[in-house]
């Protein structure tokens, strides 16, 4: 959610002046939704919400993007609201102080100053409060609806394992994004204007953080856009090819991402310091023992094994043959004639039969994991790739919801 406001801009107040001056004006619909106004006065009360939580500079032609973003803001919203509606989900009040008071815990400062400044700004307190509002009642019927049905498979979970052991001894990223959709039915060239519009207000100093809270469309907005250390097999490929250019403290032009544009942050960077851990299991046949017959047993043997527990049994009938737990052994600890064949192999795969000084030898690969700073679990992973499927399940619905509501613009 795009919850946490940065130090409030004086700008608000010269901008669209005074509360007082402003209930003069005579306002009137800016937006119908499904029937449902959206006045004037609730997009000026946006607009200033977003300057003054985003540190944007309000020249005229910012004005005209906020505006834009203000009046596209609150329509998904009503629609969000509307559609808890249907499901009969209301937000409690109190989930909403309870936001308010997150918001005040990240500013270290009380959910009272969060009121003041916002009305020292000119922001009525209740234009935060029904962001907030809308943001809440969607995760909960996002949730109701999808959780139940997104399966992570254990094959989803290994290819992503893959992906990260071969990526580990590789630089680690600290990133953060900020990601503007573009809908599967609109002119991509205006979400090209919106990435482009904040690219612009970000090289004129406007924090990145408060950005990707007001202007993001990737739940990481929750978090100011930052989606933490990452393994460069966790990234998407045009990702990783745009992190590897940054160095800490640039951003990167908007790059084109199944279903939007992604402008990239590189917060840190460091030296890739995980490691690839193998329970091995050795099988050997002794140099005496070595004969063309008892080597073709032992590969028969081999391939009929399929976890350390077979081992044993497999090899009993064969003369001479032992083997030997070796418990966890790091990949870079290993010979390298012994690491070779290893690397690459799952638990339950073996190395071929190698010849060695002491004979004939394999190894079992019982159990394989990766360790070290930055490295996910499979708790993690499972985690974000549910995350990733509700994200795009939760676009999808709203995508769905503009298209088939009411919307008409004035």
């Amino acid at each position: 959610m795009k919850r946490c406001l940065t130090a409030l801009a004086a700008l608000a107040m010269t901008t669209f002046g005074s509360a007082g001056a402003h209930a003069q004006q005579v306002e009137g619909i800016a937006a119908l939704v499904n029937d449902y106004p959206i006045t004037t006065v609730d997009v000026r009360d946006r607009m200033r919400l977003i300057i003054v939580s985003s540190g944007i500079q309000p020249t005229q032609e910012t004005l005209v993007r906020i505006q834009q973003e203000a009046l596209r803001s609150l329509i998904d919203e009503t629609l969000q609201i509307q559609e808890a509606a249907t499901f009969e989900v209301a937000v409690d009040p109190a989930e909403i102080d309870g936001a308010i008071a997150n918001i005040a815990s990240q500013n270290n400062v009380n959910p009272e100053q969060i009121v003041q400044d916002l009305a020292t700004n000119g922001v009525d307190i209740m234009t935060l409060r029904r962001q907030l509002e809308a943001e809440i009642a969607w995760q909960i019927i996002v949730g109701g609806r999808y959780n139940s049905l997104i399966r992570i498979s254990n094959q989803q979970i290994e290819s992503t394992l893959e992906r990260v052991a071969a990526s580990a001894s590789q630089p680690q990223y600290r990133l953060a994004e900020i990601f503007i959709e573009i809908p599967v039915t609109a002119d991509e060239s205006e979400a090209e204007q919106r990435a482009l519009a904040v690219m612009t207000q970000l090289t004129q100093g406007a924090p990145f953080q408060a950005v990707a809270q007001q202007f993001s469309d990737a739940p990481s907005a929750a978090n100011g856009g930052e989606i933490g250390w990452l393994l460069e097999g966790q990234m998407r490929p045009e990702v990783v090819q745009v992190a590897r250019l940054l160095e800490p403290g640039q951003l990167s032009r908007p790059v084109r991402v199944p279903g939007g544009l992604m402008i990239i942050a590189l917060i840190d960077q460091r030296e890739g310091t995980t490691t690839v851990q193998y329970d091995l299991t050795q099988i050997s046949l002794p140099t005496s023992r070595v004969n063309e017959e008892s080597v073709a047993a032992m590969e028969r043997a081999l391939g009929r094994m399929r976890s350390c527990g077979d081992i044993d049994a497999q090899i009993d009938d064969i003369e001479g043959a032992f083997s030997s737990r070796l418990g966890q052994i790091s990949l870079d600890a290993l010979l390298p004639q012994i690491a070779e064949p290893i690397s690459g192999l799952n638990a339950g795969q073996h190395t071929p039969l190698l010849e060695t000084a002491a004979g004939r030898q394999a190894y079992f690969v019982c159990d394989r994991s990766i360790g070290g700073p930055g490295v996910p679990s499979r708790d993690q992973i499972e985690s974000q790739l549910r995350n990733q499927q509700l994200s795009m399940l939760s676009r999808r619905w709203l995508r769905d919801l503009r298209r088939d509501s009411t919307i008409e613009i004035r």
